[in-house]
């Protein structure tokens, strides 16, 4: 069974995404990249500490959370997405029919029981 590895990011809108992140920043120590979200690294079971998790604010207008209403989106990471999707498939669940592949890793996603768009994010190898 496919499982998810961890939080990979957490991603809300906000109305003044910058003015937010500043504050986070300020306030809280918010390591901000020079784009105007974070990355947190850490180590799971990579020596070379590859393993992060995001977090970003996006302008209160985005459609990325789209078709959720919510401002908020939670990112899991997942070792195999086509796995992952056809065993959410499998289940009747509720999964976009759209995958990206980008440099930064594969992404899909998939609406829970309340409306939530859950984004499944399979890393880059290496």
């Amino acid at each position: 069974m496919e499982r998810v590895l961890g939080i990979g990011g957490l991603f809300f809108k906000a109305k003044d995404r910058a003015a937010l992140a500043a504050w986070y920043k300020e306030n809280l120590g918010v390591p901000l990249e020079d784009w105007g979200g974070a990355v947190f690294k850490w180590r799971e079971d990579d020596p070379e500490g590859r393993a992060f998790t995001v977090w970003n604010a996006f302008s209160d207008d985005t459609d990325y959370f789209a078709p959720s209403a919510k401002p908020y989106m939670v990112n899991f990471r997942v070792r195999d997405l086509d796995a992952m999707l056809a065993q959410l498939r499998a289940a009747d669940c509720d999964v976009v029919d759209k995958v990206e592949d980008t440099d930064f890793g594969r992404f899909g996603w998939v609406i829970d029981p309340e409306g939530n768009k859950i984004e499944l994010w399979q890393p880059p190898a290496g």
